[in-house]
Order: structure tokens, then sequence, then C-alpha cells
């Protein structure tokens, strides 16, 4: 037992344990500063140089937002409602499309299976600003605009999800999958039974990943939404930052801000686990 406390508390574990703690304490400064930002006067925020801790708060920028938003022609709720069901919609989709490819590309055999995983490693290497033009001209071309499918469409082909997908359930044996087939399963059976709760690691990664790019999006509300009522939060905060003249420009930013931050710093820390376990265990590195 004295051993084990020996080198518990070696001083190089101590040192290794400390060294971590001040990158840890490093990493999270801007989170704390954005929290406390959303939370100061406007004396606190122009003073220079900046201060991390908010000395005097107040609900001053929340006011001016909620303020603004209901001088408005469409109120704040609805633009949050836009956010949340799309986000959750395409989320959603997303995790069932990407699974779906990575199964059949991990443990099918067919023709053209090189070439499909080919392109889906080429898409990897595209910027969204790069199709923002095919997406166009596809949503304009089917007659979606302005319906909330516009926005779920563009993030159904996910290469990074399906990428996930495949590389993780490459790690299933294929003798678990021939011996249910041997049982009488079907395809069907097989993944809602099999690769679903296998693969959940990956599917919460995938999950993060789309939630985050869905709820920060503001391409789609940008280029296919005429009506302000199809919009979405992010969308909203952006042209609220800059549209408001002045020092309000400013306190709404700073609310705006960890509005748009609180979701996905949620949805992170309940998944975060499986997340790394997907980074383990599938060979991404």
């Amino acid at each position: 037992m004295l051993l084990s406390l020996r080198r518990r508390f070696a001083p190089s574990r101590l040192l290794l344990i400390a060294f971590l703690a001040a990158i840890g304490i490093f990493m999270l400064l801007p989170i704390i500063f954005l929290v406390n930002n959303a939370f100061k006067p406007l004396n606190e925020m122009f003073v220079f140089p900046p201060r991390i801790f908010v000395q005097q708060p107040t609900m001053y920028n929340f006011e001016q937002l909620f303020l603004h938003s209901a001088a408005g022609v469409v109120p704040f709720s609805r633009y949050l409602f836009n956010s949340v069901v799309i986000a959750t919609a395409t989320t959603l989709a997303v995790i069932v499309v990407s699974t779906m490819a990575g199964y059949v590309l991990s443990k099918h055999r067919f023709h053209f299976k090189a070439f499909i995983m080919g392109a889906v490693m080429i898409a990897l290497m595209f910027t969204p600003e790069t199709v923002s033009i095919p997406r166009y001209l596809i949503v304009s071309g089917l007659g979606l605009k302005d319906t909330y499918l516009a926005h779920v469409l563009p993030f159904l082909a996910s290469p990074v999800a399906v990428f996930l997908m495949k590389q993780f359930i490459d790690q299933i044996p294929n003798s678990l999958i021939e011996a249910a087939k041997l049982d009488g399963a079907p395809d069907m059976y097989i993944f809602i039974k099999i690769i679903i709760p296998l693969t959940s690691p990956a599917v919460a990664t995938a999950g993060i990943i789309t939630f985050q790019l869905v709820y920060m999006d503001v391409e789609a509300s940008s280029l296919y939404m005429t009506k302000e009522t199809m919009k979405t939060l992010s969308y909203y905060a952006e042209a609220m930052t800059q549209n408001i003249p002045g020092t309000a420009q400013v306190s709404v930013a700073a609310a705006i801000g960890l509005l748009m931050f609180v979701p996905n710093l949620i949805i992170f820390l309940l998944f975060q686990r499986k997340m790394i376990q997907t980074m383990l265990h599938s060979g991404v590195k």
C-alpha cells in the first residue's frame, strides 16, 4: 500500500497532473470569457485591457436582445423553434442515412463499391462553399425553397458521418453478422438489433458534428428562404449583430453569443465520452 501511495504522489506524476490542469484551465478561458461577457455592462465591455470576469453582472444585454426582437416582424421564439426543429430533424436523418451507408460499404459486396468509397473520400476535401451553387440549383429545381426540407436536404449526404460510421462498423466481426444470417435474420433486423447498438459511440459522434454544423448554419436561411418565418436563430443572430447601430450591437452580440453557444456545449458534454470512444476504435486520429 505504501508503494502504491508513493507511485500515486510521485513528483513526476504530480508535475504531469499540474501541467495538464494548467492546459485545461487555459482552454476553458474562452468559455469563461464568453459567459462573463454576456453579463457585462457596457462600461466593462470597452475596458482596456479587457477583463475576463464581470465585476457588476447585469441582464441589460439580454433585455436589449429581447427588446429588439419584440420590435421585429417575427418573434424571437419563431427563430428558436425553427432551429430546434431543423437541427433535430437533420441530425436524426443524417444518423440514419450515414449508418445505413456505412453498413453497406463495410459489410456488403457490390459493383462499384471501391468507386463509391473513393467518391466519399474525395468529398471530404471539399468545403461547403464549393458546392453552394450546385446545392442552390438542386433545391430551387426541386421547388423546395421556403420549406423545412430545404434546410435538411443539403446535409443528408454527409461524407464525414459516412466515413466515421464505415470505419467504426469495420471493427464489428463479420462472424457476428454471418451467425445472424444463418439464424434467418434479414438485413433490416441485423441493422437495427446489431449494427445500431454496437455503433452507438459513432452515432453519438455523428450526431454532435451534425447538430453543431446545422445549428450554426446560415447558408440555408440566406439562399433558400425568402420568408422570414422560415429562417433560423443563427441567421437572426448574424442579422441582428450587423443591423443594430451603435453600442447596442455589442450588447446584443454578447447575449446572442452565449445563447448560440450553450446548446452546443450541452450536446457535447452529454455525448463526449461516446465521441472519445469513436476516435479510439474507428482508426480516426
